[in-house]
């Protein structure tokens, strides 16, 4: 009989002997524990959190057991190709399938899977609901080498989910095929709404559910007002993150390549990512990316899912996200290694504008327009708020928590005022267009109005003859802007219609009677973290330990340039090789002997092997 004691003990064997570490973080070592004695799991973790392991232990754990392969459901081939390298970096035998193999490959590779021989292996939604897949499953399944499920970006599942794909609808019948075979579902981002969803999908009903904290300390929040957003952006870069790695997201493809081709003329490494270029350009940029230090990608949304990439240092918007699942998943891919990170957004009434009429004029059903607007709500409320950026995020997800001090609005609190009587002067506008003659007009003519300013559309339609005409004298433009801006986050105001004319709501009714007090935040600039590095022979690229100074940095310094030189040979992201964090403490440990080395967090026995006598003599010398 099989020893219990000792099943017990293998997963923690695994995780020193293999990836190095010796102890897991958080909730992963119920994960598991769950998961290797066949558990079925519903796992939301944080990016960064270490997702990974709770389903590679577990695979390991069970494949020395004699129980066979791991299927990991992946959606991306990019992350497919890191993950298997990765592995393979650590001993472990992993193996894709997807559309960028020969026949011969993965004719190979299903030889190894259907031995038993493969611990993992990875495949989108759509190969593993194809019926000769089906079959090679439910014969490893007769011959008991059908090991584990592990569902990555499990949030794909759902409708109510940020990033919905049709094709994980399938999976159910995972289940239904295989019920004793356990299955984990993971992702890093999930409301109550997408969690019931998943669960319902997937067939989950009876799983564990595991939820981690989805703070992430490490990364400052700040949203600003739109103002020149290029020079805003330019400003952040140069002010913050020069030389640093970066995302910026815009919401459309030429947005994406006027901003890549304007930051290069600023003198920053920046590259384009959308759907619409050509796949191997999208395939070159995303590589070099991941291999390459201090690079910027400007991208769609159609970038980042499975960016592993740790040394993000900022992510910046330049397009208000559709609602706060999409703007935690973007700016999680930030700081993915533990150290200072920025998520900066900039934001104004066009992009409250555009999100809402998207919603309006899809093909979507009314309950799930209903359902994406109060989505919605819940980030302009973020975007609009007085009080600490990170208890708002978090409470969206159910999770309470204590002011940061380390968002914008807790480290500079924005002035507020009371703006009940403005917003009673602008409505009344509104309603004096329509009651004048049945029309509706823009925010650029209302402000006019406001403002009292004889313009000739003012003149062609009479409104200076308004009793609302330039009772706003008293605010600038910018101010009537954001007042308007806020009304509309409110829900007071709705933009409606090809040219965004403004109409009120059923709400704006108790605000001009004065049955409701509005507290407005005046726009304060985002405060600066600072450099993270800069100068001195500090390398670029990742932040660099406070406490690594002369020769330890030049350790730090010589061990970065011998892993790109690896990962360059073994055509991996560098990252895969040792993290930043694994080489800081061999900078400042300076281990001179092999079994010093194995002491350092992230130098499994398969690495040690590999590289051990190369690492000593760089350190020695």
């Amino acid at each position: 009989m099989p020893d219990p004691s000792a099943a017990s003990t293998l997963p923690l064997s695994i995780l020193n002997e293999v990836f190095g570490y010796t102890a897991f973080r958080g909730q992963q070592a119920d994960i598991v524990e769950h998961v290797t004695a066949g558990g079925d799991a519903l796992v939301l973790m944080p990016t960064g959190g270490g997702k990974s392991l709770c389903y590679q232990v577990p695979a390991i754990a069970r494949h020395r057991q004699g129980r066979g392969v791991t299927v990991v459901v992946s959606p991306l081939i990019a992350l497919m190709h890191d993950q298997v390298g990765a592995l393979e970096e650590v001993g472990v035998h992993a193996c894709f399938l997807n559309s960028t193999l020969t026949q011969e490959d993965t004719q190979r590779i299903e030889r190894e899977m259907m031995a038993g021989r493969l611990v993992m292996l990875y495949a989108a939604p759509e190969r593993i609901t194809n019926i000769r897949f089906q079959a090679q499953l439910a014969s490893l399944h007769e011959r008991g080498l059908l090991s584990l499920f592990a569902i990555d970006e499990a949030h794909c599942v759902s409708q109510w989910g940020h990033d919905f794909r049709e094709d994980y609808l399938q999976l159910s019948l995972l289940h239904e095929r295989f019920p004793d075979v356990p299955r984990l579902a993971l992702t890093a981002t999930a409301d109550d709404s997408t969690r019931a969803d998943m669960i319902e999908r997937l067939q989950l009903q009876d799983a564990r559910v595991f939820i981690s904290s989805f703070d992430r300390p490490n990364i400052r929040y700040a949203l600003v007002e739109k103002d020149e957003p290029r020079k805003q952006l330019i400003h952040f870069i140069r002010e913050e993150h020069e030389g640093h790695a970066g995302i910026v997201y815009c919401q459309s493809r030429k947005k994406v390549e006027d901003t890549a081709s304007w930051l290069t003329e600023q003198g920053i490494n920046a590259l384009p990512y959308h759907a619409g270029l050509d796949a191997s350009v999208r395939q070159r940029h995303q590589d070099r990316f991941l291999r390459e230090d201090g690079l910027v990608m400007v991208a769609t949304i159609a970038f980042g899912m499975g960016i592993d990439k740790p040394d993000v240092r900022f992510v910046a918007h330049l397009d208000l996200p559709k609602n706060i699942e999409s703007y935690y998943q973007e700016t999680g891919r930030a700081g993915r290694d533990g150290g200072e990170a920025d998520a900066w957004l900039t934001y104004g009434l066009a992009d409250v504008v555009n999100q809402r009429r998207m919603i309006d004029e899809s093909p979507a059903t009314d309950e799930f327009k209903r359902v994406q607007r109060g989505k919605l709500d819940a980030l302009l409320a973020m975007a609009e708020s007085h009080d600490c950026r990170r208890v708002r995020l978090l409470a969206y997800f159910g999770e309470a928590s204590q002011p940061c001090g380390n968002c914008d609005n807790c480290l500079r609190p924005p002035a507020t005022w009371d703006g009940t009587e403005a917003a009673r002067k602008l409505l009344s506008c509104i309603y004096r267009f329509w009651q004048h003659g049945q029309q509706r007009f823009g925010a650029g003519h209302l402000i006019d109005v406001l403002r009292g300013k004889v313009t000739d559309k003012v003149q062609q339609y009479g409104h200076q003859s308004l009793s609302t005409f330039g009772v706003g004298a008293d605010l600038s433009e910018n101010q009537w802007r954001a007042v308007l801006r806020q009304l509309v986050a409110l829900g007071h105001v709705v933009a409606e219609g090809e040219y965004n004319t403004l109409a009120l709501t059923d709400t704006a009714r108790a605000v001009l009677k004065g049955e409701v007090q509005l507290t407005l935040r005046e726009s304060v600039e985002a405060p600066k973290r600072g450099r993270v590095s800069k100068g001195g022979s500090k390398p670029a690229g990742g932040a660099v330990p406070a406490d690594l100074v002369g020769e330890a940095l030049q350790r730090f310094t010589d061990l970065r340039t011998w892993r790109a030189g690896v990962a360059r040979e073994h055509n991996l992201p560098a990252y895969i090789v040792f993290n930043d964090a694994t080489l800081a403490d061999m900078a400042r440990v300076a281990p001179q002997t092999l079994g010093e080395l194995g002491e350092i967090s992230g130098v499994g026995a398969k690495k040690l092997q590999a590289y051990g006598d190369q690492i000593l003599d760089l350190l020695r010398a």
